[in-house]
């Protein structure tokens, strides 16, 4: 799989001289120096003075060394946690177009009421083979439709087709910037966002990050007046120019994050602001039909191994119903956790 540099930052040599060796060497010239000159000092004596000229010129050299990697104002700790991408990071690609058509067909067979985003990722996972991408440049996706009906399984499924690790950030959780953007020191839970400690964790570039639910995300002030609002916070993102060189506040590096595929769930974009809605315009999906549940059931009964008789009785209930707008893949999936439970009962004695 190929790799590119993630990082904006220079990591040291590894077979680099310790501070022991240019300490040594430091001294070692020094005397060659002073014998070269006749000023030999008795048992090539090395005094304090010249200890402390050593020691200065060792904080310099290391100084210097610290500025040119671009982590010269990190902590021991925060450089040790950079070091993960020394050699970059890895993106997990789409090889051809007939791959691209294998992952949509996948994924369009097990949720075809989601037929239009589907559509919208399928062609750009093609475009992206014509172009000769190194992985897949899948634009931002806002799917906004009636609750229940698998926006973010659809994500998940997505991201587990293209092999690639996933993240869910929940925005009625977490309604700040701070899950995505990370926060600088000073906050009590400083640190980097969960983009950033997602691809930290894996080693791959081009993850699948949801926020799900973003239009009931609030915004939180600071005592100094200061607002953060998650989906102002996720503007830089969504811009292939400017996330590639996007700077995290924790530790102030810049990092290209322009390969994640970013899928935002909604249920309206009543509250979304309008440079959100800009870059990220919604998809808007329709309510499950009775042929979409009763689907559901028979793929998810058959991949629990369960009696076709008792997926039939929960395709019963389901039609008896009549009204598909009152029943979500939830409910199905609650009624075939039920039926399971039954059917793996231990017996009683």
């Amino acid at each position: 799989m190929p790799r590119i540099k993630f990082a904006d930052v220079s990591f040291p040599d590894p077979n680099s001289p310790s501070v022991f060796d240019i300490e040594h060497r430091l001294k070692q010239h020094l005397i060659n120096f002073r014998e070269q000159m006749g000023k030999c000092k008795p048992d090539n004596q090395i005094s304090d003075r010249d200890r402390r000229n050593i020691q200065r010129k060792i904080a310099a050299y290391k100084d210097a060394v610290s500025r040119r990697s671009g982590m010269g104002h990190l902590a021991d700790k925060d450089r040790q946690r950079l070091e993960v991408f020394r050699h970059g990071a890895e993106l997990i690609s789409v090889e051809s177009e007939h791959r691209a058509d294998e992952i949509a067909s996948s994924i369009h067979s097990e949720m075809p009421w989601m037929a239009e985003a589907t559509a919208r990722i399928w062609q750009d996972m093609r475009a992206s083979v014509r172009n000769g991408d190194l992985a897949p440049r899948l634009k931002p996706l806002l799917l906004v439709g009636p609750p229940g009906i698998g926006k973010t399984f659809w994500a998940r499924a997505l991201a587990q087709h293209l092999m690639v690790p996933t993240s869910v950030i929940e925005a009625t959780g977490e309604p700040a910037s701070f899950s995505v953007t990370g926060s600088q020191r000073g906050w009590g839970s400083a640190g980097p966002g969960k983009p950033l400690e997602s691809i930290m964790a894996s080693g791959v570039a081009n993850p699948v990050i949801v926020v799900d639910e973003i239009e009931k995300a609030g915004t939180v002030e600071s005592l100094r007046g200061q607002r953060f609002n998650l989906s102002e916070g996720l503007l830089p993102f969504l811009e292939r120019s400017t996330a590639a060189q996007w700077s995290c506040p924790y530790f102030r590096v810049s990092f290209d994050m322009s390969w994640i595929t970013w899928v935002m769930t909604a249920n309206s974009v009543d509250g979304l602001p309008a440079p959100f809605l800009s870059r990220c315009p919604p998809l808007k999906l329709s309510p499950l039909s009775m042929e979409h549940l009763l689907g559901f059931a028979d793929r998810s009964g058959t991949e629990r191994n369960l009696p076709p008789e008792a997926v039939g009785a929960v395709k019963d209930v389901i039609e008896a119903i009549k009204a598909p707008q009152l029943i979500s893949l939830r409910s199905v999936a609650r009624m075939l956790d039920s039926v399971e439970q039954v059917i793996n009962r231990p017996p009683l004695h």
